[in-house]
């Protein structure tokens, strides 16, 4: 009988394993729905307000007299009958009293490319670089707060509503009333991490937009910005309260992230953060910029619309360089 008995056991299970199959593929797929939904629900809104340029700073103004490349030419420094080394000084030695031979032109062209390299290696100028060509600094200090400190979410989107971020007084304005809202409740200081560098104008640039990118992409959506004076909201429809999700949502929402980079003629250097006193240290560094140095400025702030946040798990996945204060 056992045979028989494991015989229709086998037939029975043969039938019943693709309903199993389909069962677990339909499972899946609900999973992956609901998935989608709970992480859509739990999206990453983000604000941000900046502007400004990389352009020649105002008070970056060429050496004494300019700089231009030395020519060859008639009237040059270096040219026939322009004074400075010229042929009439040069080609008597090789013992030619004219132009002589093309042999003595190459000469000629090889020791006035030498005297060159000389005299700027004397007057401090670097190939293709002008003397006082200006050094730029790029740098960032991010913040990462309590929930509690919900003023700060609503200061910045005030901010974002009214600054005229066209002008340079204007960006310093806002880079100034964004670091005092952050000074003025350390006591919801939980994260910070800062990052300065130099580099010169063009690199400068790639930086700050890199940095800027890069804290852009870890929205979902930015729901506020003005940059340039160019003002941009998006409209939300609220979020579904069914089944307690967003009582849920906001209970798990812990943190508001704030970062703040800046492109600033001249040195800047904040410090690493190792605790409280580091981080006020590097905010009120950076928020005390002029106008006549700031070039560039970005706040951007997570979560902005009314409903996201963002829990320890997105603090630990989005912003990993974050350090504990």
């Amino acid at each position: 009988m056992k045979p028989q008995s494991n015989l229709m056991f086998n037939k029975f299970f043969s039938k019943l394993k693709p309903l199993l199959k389909s069962l677990f593929v339909f499972g899946l797929i609900l999973s992956l729905v609901f998935g989608d939904a709970s992480s859509a629900l739990a999206a990453r809104s983000g604000g941000r307000i900046g502007g400004g340029s990389f352009s020649a700073p105002r008070s970056y103004s060429a050496p004494r007299g300019g700089y231009s490349s030395p020519g060859y030419g008639y009237g040059g420094g270096y040219g026939y009958g322009g004074g400075g080394i010229g042929f009439p000084f040069l080609l008597p030695f090789f013992g030619f009293g004219g132009f002589g031979s093309l042999f003595t032109i190459l000469i000629f062209i090889a020791i006035a490319n030498f005297l060159i390299r000389s005299v700027r290696s004397i007057g401090g100028i670097e190939e293709g670089v002008a003397v006082g060509s200006p050094k730029i600094s790029v740098a960032k200090v991010q913040v990462g707060l309590l929930a509690n400190a919900r003023y700060l979410q609503q200061e910045l989107n005030n901010l974002a509503l009214s600054a005229d971020t066209s002008t340079a007084e204007g960006r310093a304005n806002v880079l100034q009333e964004s670091t005092l809202a952050l000074l003025r409740h350390p006591e919801y200081w939980v994260y910070g991490t800062t990052e300065s560098q130099q580099a010169s104008l063009d690199s400068a640039e790639a930086k700050f937009n890199q940095w800027a990118l890069t804290e852009r992409s870890k929205f979902s959506e930015e729901t506020l910005s003005n940059v340039n004076n160019q003002l941009r909201q998006a409209s939300r429809p609220s979020l579904p309260e069914a089944g307690g999700q967003l009582a849920k949502l906001e209970e798990s929402g812990e943190y508001i992230i704030a970062t703040v980079i800046v492109g600033v003629e001249g040195k800047l250097q904040l410090p690493q953060i190792n605790d409280s006193q580091d981080l006020r240290q590097a905010l009120q560094q950076i928020g005390g910029i002029g106008s006549d140095r700031l070039l560039a400025v970005e706040i951007l702030w997570s979560p902005q619309a009314e409903g996201d946040t963002l829990s320890s798990d997105d603090i630990l996945a989005v912003y990993p360089n974050l350090k504990l204060v």
